[in-house]
This record gives structure tokens, C-alpha cells and sequence, in this order.
């Protein structure tokens, strides 16, 4: 049965052009953004998991900047405690040269004390935005150095903690004098043992700086597959979008010429009337 009222070949063409044009527009935002999920109606599940994931990547920012600042910081007191430790070597020279017999005790001792100037000058020096690990602050350092996300999505945050070594107490220089033979050689023994803690010291400091250098290294990494990973789920991929355009676009004009020639069909109902 014709009718000029309910013309049905009309009607699917229309809905086949609409979707056409809906799958096409799809298609044209994925090429301009890049992303084949832009947003919630996109697909809520992946797009949820893509924001979650973006969020931590940006906390690890935050802590790849925080690390990056305690290995400066610790850096400083570890060169410090390195120069501390070829200072008092240098010591060690003029305190064995000063248990000899006819040396010049006087001179021996203004260098001694230079050096001991020294020392106390390279411990105050060692500061990097304010924090000394080598004074008697007793500030210990503490780093951010991850943020941890379990199974049910809660987080922990987990840090490096960098003990001051407080050179200004446990480095006191008062003990070594060369102001005759006898003196110097008891001089010798506490020298000893002032180096072994300037070492111990630099020893414990360059263990930190590794460890939050090889923790910096390894969340730069994680970010790195964390966006790696964000791509995988929410970007387009772009030679699949470019042959779905161009297909859509052939049935699109497809779609307008069948429409055009469904609203034609009515007029056929004129023949009947001649």
C-alpha cells in the first residue's frame, strides 16, 4: 500500500543517516583530540581508571621533585663530609711531622689550627635551602619517595629518612695538639679517630644520595608506563580513525542519496491520478 501520509523507505533512510552522522561526528572528535575515550559518555569504566591513573602520575610528580630536592640536599653534606675527610688527612701529615725532634712546633700548630678553622668552615658551608646534615641542628631529612595505591585503591605515602651525621659534636678537633712531640703523638690516635667518623659519616651520606638517586630513576620510570599505560586505554588509534572517516563520509553521501530517493518515491503516487 502507497501512502502520501507515512513514507517508511523515508523513514530508514533517515535513521541510517543519523547514525552515519553520529558515527562520523564520533570520528572526527577522536581525530581532533587524539582520544578515542575524551570523556565519561565515552566509556565511564576506562575513563575512570585513564583520571585515576592521570592523578598519580601527577603525585608522582610531586615526588620525583621531592627527591630530586633531598639528592641535592644530600649531595651538599656529602661533599662536605668528603672535603672534611681530605682536610683531616692533611692533618694527619702535620701531626706525624710534629712528633719529630727540631721541627718548628709553632708553625705546625697555626697550620693545625687553620685546618680546624677550616673543618668548622665546610660544616657550616654544607647547607643546601636551609638544611644542614652536618651541623648540630639534628634535623634528620626526610624524603618523599613514593606514593603507594593498593587493590582497594587506598594510598600510602612512603619516605626516605637521611640521618644527620652532626659533625659540629661528634667531629671536636679540641683534642689534637702539636705543641710539642709528646702532645702530637697522643694527637695521632685521636685523629685516627676523628677521620673514621668523617668517613663513617661520608660513607652513610653517599649510601642515601645513591639510594634516593636510584629511587628518582625508578619513578621516573613508573611514570613513564603509567602514561604509557594511559595512552593504551583512552588514545586513538589514528590509522583506524583516518580509514573510518573516510568510509563514513562514502556512506554518508550514500545515506543523502538514498533519502533524496525515498521522499521521490511519493510522487510515483501522481501516475495514478493522470
Amino acid at each position: 500500500m502507497s501512502s502520501i501520509l507515512t513514507n517508511n523507505s523515508a523513514m530508514v533512510a533517515l535513521q541510517t543517516l543519523k547514525s552515519i552522522n553520529s558515527n562520523l561526528a564520533k570520528t572526527q572528535d577522536q581525530i581532533s583530540t587524539g582520544k578515542d575515550v575524551g570523556s565519561a559518555k565515552d566509556n565511564s569504566a576506562i575513563w575512570a581508571i585513564s583520571k585515576v591513573m592521570e592523578s598519580d602520575v601527577s603525585g608522582f610528580q610531586a615526588v620525583s621533585d621531592s627527591l630530586a630536592l633531598g639528592e641535592s640536599t644530600v649531595a651538599v653534606a656529602s661533599a662536605g663530609a668528603e672535603q672534611i675527610t681530605n682536610v683531616l688527612s692533611d692533618m694527619k701529615e702535620k701531626v706525624v711531622a710534629a712528633t719529630g725532634e727540631n721541627v718548628d712546633y709553632t708553625k705546625l700548630a697555626a697550620d693545625i689550627n687553620e685546618s680546624i678553622a677550616q673543618v668548622t668552615s665546610i660544616i657550616n658551608a654544607s647547607q643546601f635551602n636551609g638544611m644542614n646534615l652536618l651541623n648540630d641542628d639534628g634535623v634528620d631529612l626526610t624524603v618523599t619517595s613514593s606514593i603507594d595505591r593498593d587493590n582497594t585503591g587506598a594510598i600510602t605515602v612512603s619516605e626516605i629518612t637521611v640521618a644527620a651525621v652532626d659533625f659540629t659534636s661528634n667531629l671536636d678537633l679540641s683534642d689534637i695538639d702539636v705543641s710539642d712531640a709528646t702532645t702530637a703523638a697522643a694527637s695521632i690516635t685521636a685523629l685516627e679517630a676523628h677521620i673514621q667518623t668523617a668517613v663513617d659519616g661520608a660513607a652513610a651520606l653517599g649510601a642515601s644520595a645513591k639510594r634516593i638517586s636510584d629511587q628518582n630513576v625508578f619513578v621516573g620510570k613508573v611514570m613513564d608506563a603509567m602514561k604509557s599505560g594511559i595512552g593504551s586505554l583512552v588514545d586513538a588509534d589514528m590509522e583506524a580513525a583516518s580509514a573510518r572517516l573516510q568510509a563514513l563520509q562514502t556512506q554518508q553521501q550514500l545515506g543523502v542519496q538514498a533519502l533524496s530517493i525515498a521522499n521521490q518515491a511519493p510522487q510515483t503516487i501522481l501516475s495514478l491520478f493522470r
